[in-house]
């Protein structure tokens, strides 16, 4: 389980970016996984004051994105991993603090980006769901899989 947030302020959209199996820096929504006992709300909160250092105000829950695949075995897993994850996506807006880069965390930068621009980004798939979550606001809280 995790939790993100689309924060749109002045028809720009807040990004975290972060680096992929391979290395390769992408762009993602800020947020990330619920701490043993913490309430999603909260997850979110804290995930992008550490990622983005803003202090935000959660305004709504979009819906969510649940993803199912089977990663590789290697290491000490040695065999493939059967992985779900459920990921909540809240609308947020900034209320305080400073953009800053995270230190020593799974992100190593954080920006804003021109709303037009963003289907250029070397992005994550989420990044798209959750812009499709704002716009549409879908009465079911989810839009339909288009892959990876």
């Amino acid at each position: 389980m995790a939790a993100y947030a689309v924060c749109v302020r002045d028809g720009h959209l807040l990004l975290a970016r972060s680096p992929a199996a391979d290395g390769t820096p992408e762009w993602v929504l800020p947020g990330g996984g619920m701490e043993h006992g913490e309430d999603p709300y909260d997850t979110v909160v804290r995930e992008l004051e550490e990622e983005t250092g803003y202090r935000v105000e959660v305004t709504g829950l979009l819906g969510l994105d649940s993803v199912r695949r089977v990663l590789p075995g290697g290491g000490a897993l040695r065999r493939p991993v059967d992985h779900h994850g459920v990921r909540l996506v809240y609308e947020a807006r900034v209320t305080g603090g400073d953009l800053r880069f995270e230190t020593g965390g799974s992100t190593d930068m954080a920006a804003w980006h021109d709303l037009a621009e963003v289907p250029g980004l070397r992005r994550i798939r989420l990044v798209d769901v959750g812009l499709r979550l704002w716009r549409e606001r879908p009465p079911t809280g989810r839009v339909p899989a288009t892959g990876g």
